[in-house]
């Protein structure tokens, strides 16, 4: 086992307050309360199928809409694993799954290339799931992805509900990250980069 490989994030803007803590080594426990209740659900996927531990309290003007609460969501737990990463030495670094939910089939692949980038191919077919706004899905992957610093694919293959696509999602999501993230003894606690950093 690595070092303790855990962070705790807090953001304060003129428009919301979050704290986020993440144990990447953890046992798949979440305590999400962000008042928006498809984000916790959300964020609650990730912990339970990646076996991370995510606490994260979040408060915004969600009367204006949901908009900034997610997305500085997003911002705190790609910052969290970007922390609690380290330098990154030992870590498998690439990760991918293809996760069904009922008719809905998703696939996510990440690199923790130390680049940000994200490819998120994921139609949806109308604009609200359970209360939360469709269009925010994409925004809360990418801006994910540029703050932990990840490459990150992440495409529906099939899939008719949006509530299944949306899991599948959000379950390949967690299923490829605690791929990647984990401790490869083989390394030896090298970074795995023929460039010897990243």
């Amino acid at each position: 086992m690595a070092a303790d490989r855990r962070a705790t994030i807090n953001r304060a803007t003129g428009e919301t307050k979050v704290k986020l803590e993440l144990v990447i080594d953890g046992e798949g426990k979440c305590q999400a309360s962000t008042g928006i209740g498809m984000l916790d659900h959300l964020i609650d996927q990730i912990a339970r199928h990646g076996l991370f531990d995510i606490g994260v309290e979040a408060k915004g003007d969600l009367e204006v809409g949901q908009h900034h609460t997610l997305e500085d969501v997003a911002i705190c737990l790609g910052q969290a694993f970007n922390q609690a990463l380290g330098d990154r030495g030992g870590i498998v670094r690439m990760g991918h799954a293809v996760v069904p939910m009922d008719e809905a089939l998703a696939m996510v692949a990440i690199d923790i290339s130390g680049r940000g980038y994200a490819v998120v191919e994921a139609p949806l077919e109308g604009r609200d799931i359970s209360g939360l706004d469709t269009d925010l899905i994409r925004h809360f992957l990418e801006t994910f992805a540029t703050e932990a610093k990840l490459s990150l694919h992440a495409k529906l293959l099939s899939g008719v509900n949006d509530h299944h696509k949306i899991e599948a999602l959000f379950k390949a999501l967690a299923r490829s990250l605690d791929t990647a993230t984990m401790m490869d003894e083989r390394r030896g606690g090298e970074v795995p980069s023929t460039k010897g950093t990243i």
